[in-house]
């Protein structure tokens, strides 16, 4: 089968392997018929995720169609169309138990396809513990629709649980690339008081402003100031930041009012540093990622329902024979790219 690998650091090659297979009761096999590239796999890439093994398939945003399954598992049958989640985890252990699926302790537990395992990027992909890293996909919604449900709207949809939103708070999300706009989506169903958006790329400014007009909007330079303007106890009372820059990260803290949250969603290259005498009786709290991805269920529905639509945000449809080209497009931003649909075997 073809599968995109992650070859050595700074490379990754279109390449045919051996079709995924079942190795354990509690597998299953999936047909990618669509998948899609996350900044992550250019982290791997470019070598800021140091236990991405070389040689696995890269890609863990994907939908598709069981193929076979193992003789455990019991929620899902070939035929059905799913969803797959970025998270392994068993459900059995402490973590899984309190919902923190990403520190699942089992034997490739936590975020492991397209990373440590096979990933999704091919025509084929083995999906461990299926019974919760699969998620059948309403009749209703389109493999178009549902293309994000695993990660990029898992990411949203924790980071607006663990930020604790009231409908009195000003919320600020700092970027607006594809995680950002969908952890807006997720924030809206909460529905604050008001929502700020500070990004620095006009095009993607003018996507927000097209697409969700009751969102505010600002650029890095003039945030703070915003900021300060359109909040009630200077500052936000929800920060999350989502764009992965030090810029970016020092503004986050920045930018929120005392006693304020501050959400770190974004995955960054090299340390970030707290500057504490400078923020001394501020009394931040801080949560980091990543994502306990055990929501999917209730997202497809609200997909199902009408509440979260991520189409627009697929600005490019391609072949998984054209991933390389793909990936060029991606990696440079260009042609107004936010995300790329890779059609798989059909």
């Amino acid at each position: 089968m073809l599968a995109y690998t992650y070859v050595e650091h700074g490379k990754f090659e279109l390449r045919e392997k051996p079709e995924a297979e079942i190795k354990d009761p509690k597998d299953a096999i999936v047909r990618v018929t669509l998948s899609s590239i996350c900044t992550s796999d250019l982290h791997i890439k470019h070598g800021s995720v140091p236990r991405a093994i070389p040689g696995i398939t890269v890609g863990h945003e994907m939908v598709g169609i069981v193929e076979k399954t193992g003789s455990e598992v019991t929620s899902v049958k070939p035929g059905d169309r799913v969803t797959v989640n970025v998270e392994t985890f068993c459900g059995a252990c402490f973590f899984c138990r309190h919902g923190y699926v990403n520190n699942c302790t089992a034997p490739g537990g936590g975020w492991a396809l397209g990373c440590r395992i096979d990933g999704g990027q091919a025509e084929y992909v083995r999906v461990p513990y299926a019974d919760r890293g699969l998620n059948r996909i309403p009749g209703t919604v389109s493999d178009e629709q549902a293309l994000f449900v695993g990660d990029l709207l898992a990411t949203g949809f924790w980071a607006a649980r663990i930020s604790e939103i009231s409908e009195n708070d000003t919320v600020l999300i700092i970027g607006a690339g594809p995680t950002g706009i969908c952890t807006l989506l997720c924030v809206m169903l909460k529905k604050p008081r008001r929502i700020i958006v500070c990004e620095k790329s006009p095009e993607r400014t003018r996507f927000i402003r097209e697409h969700y007009p009751d969102i505010l909007t600002t650029a890095p330079e003039n945030c703070k100031d915003f900021v300060l303007r359109n909040s009630d106890h200077g500052g936000a009372d929800i920060v999350l930041e989502v764009a992965g820059t030090e810029d970016t990260f020092r503004l986050a803290w920045q930018c929120a009012r005392p006693n304020a949250t501050v959400t770190v969603v974004a995955l960054y290259d090299t340390p970030q540093l707290l500057p504490l005498p400078d923020m001394y009786g501020k009394n931040l709290t801080f949560k980091t990622g990543g994502v306990d991805g055990c929501d999917c269920a209730e997202i497809l529905t609200l997909i199902e329902q009408g509440k979260i639509d991520t189409t627009p945000l697929i600005t490019h449809r391609l072949p998984l024979t054209e991933i390389e080209e793909a990936y060029r497009i991606f990696e440079n931003k260009l042609d107004g790219v936010i995300k790329i649909a890779i059609s798989g075997k059909q």
